[in-house]
């Protein structure tokens, strides 16, 4: 299945944003500096690569880079920037959202399921 599409301007994040109320965002935030959140983008690209099917469009942030994209979805969400961070926004709302440790092959099932047939 597709791996997240990397979002690097604010621009590019209030498009995806708005295209919520059609489709589930599922919105990772990476950095590329740290060690969790290596273990939690392998967690995410191996439940992504069993994916047959997505009904959800997954966008990757990689925060170190993109700092300023990274605070707008803190922002918009009213949401506390922790990387790694996956939020799932549904309509325009915040539905679902983990960080750390808690980003695993089996939480993203637990969790996002309902999104994903494999």
């Amino acid at each position: 299945m597709e791996m997240p599409l990397p979002i690097t301007t604010v621009a590019s994040w209030e498009e995806a944003f708005g295209g919520s109320s059609r489709q589930p965002l599922l919105v990772f935030k990476h950095s590329t500096q740290c060690s969790i959140s290596s273990g939690a983008y392998e967690e995410l690209s191996n439940w992504l690569e069993d994916a047959v099917t997505l009904t959800l469009k997954p966008i990757m942030v990689l925060v170190p880079d993109n700092r300023d994209v990274s605070d707008a979805i803190a922002a918009r969400l009213n949401l506390k920037h922790e990387s790694p961070q996956l939020i799932l926004v549904e309509g325009g709302k915040v539905s679902w959202h983990a960080s750390h440790w808690r980003i695993t092959y089996s939480t993203l099932d637990e969790h996002l399921g309902t999104h994903c047939e494999k």
